[in-house]
């Protein structure tokens, strides 16, 4: 959601009572805000943030020639550059006083909203349950949300910075790599609901147990605004530590979901089909049955948050439960594409976005589930799974057992941790293994023969969608294929 043509989305005098800057050029009203040049639009206010490689003021005369209405630099360089456009000086705080100073315009966002506000953390499966958030209120009402995986400490500023005056809802993604890292966040976003979606190893070199990862997670509801509701998967392990966040953190009411008997909103029944699934539930009590438009009993599940946060915001449970039978994957989180070979198509399964040790699991199961042609084979390509500390060689090789149960024909591995589960496979499982993504694409390409079902998964270092987009260049229709994003900075867990 962007602001109308008509109705600015921010004015000169309110940027400027947000930041404390003064105007070097003309004062002109913004549409829209950008970090990043290649996605910037005309009249965005561009924030020349510092980044880990480069400075944004760098690119500011770029940003301005591309139409941006103004940028965000800080007050020493400000003079220097406004002869390229206009620009906000902004005075120098902290390690970047533009971050600083998009910070602020984030917290005057929040302070001039009226929309009911979601904040959403877990270590697997938050940006899909954001998405499928954003789909089932969108229906509802003007619905703001975080692009992409905006999580961390600069993508929920610039969310925020972007949030229309006139949304009905607003639904941000809040991630970690460190403790301590969502508790500002969260405080930023101060949602009226709050949702942690799993609890896994994920970033577990950063942390000394999962019950710390646990408590990472539970600082979200230290933003909760008084009496909100704290959403908390009921089937998690660490239920009733994250319940003690929240109700430490003042929520007025915890609600449970999942499979447990105990769950306020509980799966009673979950048909798994190839391509959806049927998810039979009560909401709080009520009986709702829907069809959800993506596969897998994980994101049947995570539907299940979705609806309990539907019901704490007192939206239309009927029609949000409709709406997500239209609910189709993000890109690299179970896309689907048909490959066109010689003699019939295969499937080729997009979950290249990320991944831990539960992440793969689910998406083996969800593979093995997949139906193939008449020689078709499942096959699962693998990348590393990264930040997973000291037992990640045992981590990698315990897939091996998940590879069997899913009955998996073949598994294509890329990079050296991976090498831990491909050698702990049986032969007849094992297709080819590469140091790096690039040199599996050949041996796999030559593998590939019509029926195949294809997944692609791995930690975003690994760039396993290198491989998706090769196989989508050799074989997809050109109206199905997708150019690679690019990002400021990788999302959090």
């Amino acid at each position: 959601m962007t602001a109308s043509q008509d109705i600015p989305l921010w004015t000169p005098d309110a940027l400027e009572a947000a930041t404390g800057g003064r105007w070097v050029g003309d004062r002109r009203p913004v549409s829209g805000a950008s970090i990043d040049t290649r996605t910037l639009q005309p009249g965005d206010l561009f924030f020349a943030i510092r980044g880990e490689a480069r400075d944004g003021h760098d690119f500011v005369a770029q940003a301005l020639g591309a139409r941006a209405g103004a940028a965000v630099v800080s007050e020493g360089r400000a003079d220097d550059l406004s002869a390229a456009g206009p620009v906000l000086a902004v005075p120098g705080e902290g390690a970047d006083p533009v971050l600083t100073a998009m910070e602020r315009i984030g917290r005057a966002a929040r302070a001039r909203s009226p929309a009911q506000v979601v904040a959403v953390t877990g270590s697997v499966g938050k940006t899909g349950t954001k998405e499928a958030l954003r789909h089932v209120l969108s229906g509802q009402g003007a619905t703001h949300a975080s692009a992409a995986s905006y999580n961390n400490h600069w993508g929920v500023p610039l969310t925020l910075a972007r949030m229309p005056e006139g949304a009905r809802y607003g639904v941000f993604e809040i991630g970690m790599n460190h403790p301590f890292e969502i508790l500002p966040l969260t405080r930023m976003v101060r949602p009226q609901v709050a949702l942690v979606v799993t609890v896994e190893p994920v970033h577990i070199e950063h942390f000394p147990s999962l019950s710390a990862i646990a408590d990472a997670k539970g600082e979200i509801f230290s933003g909760l605004e008084p009496g909100g509701v704290a959403v908390i998967n009921r089937d998690s392990p660490h239920f009733d530590r994250l319940a003690a966040h929240a109700m430490a953190s003042g929520a007025g009411r915890i609600v449970g979901f999942g499979e447990h008997p105990q769950a306020d909103v509980r799966a009673n029944r979950i048909v798994l089909r190839p391509d959806l699934s049927v998810v039979d539930a009560s909401v709080m009590g009520q009986p709702v049955t829907y069809k959800l438009g993506t596969a897998g009993r994980h994101t049947a599940l995570n539907s299940l948050g979705v609806m309990a946060v539907v019901h704490s915001l007192g939206a239309d449970l009927a029609a949000a439960a409709l709406s997500l039978a239209a609910l189709s994957p993000p890109v690299g989180r179970g896309e689907r594409t048909a490959l066109e070979m010689e003699g019939g198509p295969a499937w080729l399964v997009d979950e290249s976005y990320n991944a831990n040790p539960a992440a793969v699991r689910a998406a083996l199961a969800t593979l093995a589930g997949i139906e193939t042609g008449p020689r078709g084979r499942r096959i699962a390509v693998l990348g590393d799974m990264l930040e997973l500390g000291p037992t990640s060689p045992d981590l990698h090789r315990g897939l091996a057992e998940a590879v069997e149960a899913a009955g998996i024909d073949l598994v294509f591995a890329a990079g050296p941790l991976t090498r831990n589960l491909y050698e702990a496979l049986p032969v007849r499982r094992r297709g080819a293994i590469a140091e790096t993504s690039a040199d599996l694409i050949e041996p796999l390409t030559r593998s590939l023969r019509p029926g195949d079902a294809v997944m692609v998964k791995g930690s975003n270092g690994s760039r396993m969608g290198r491989i998706v987009e090769a196989l989508k260049a050799r074989y997809a229709p050109p109206q199905t294929r997708r150019d690679s994003l690019g990002g400021a900075a990788a999302p959090r867990a």
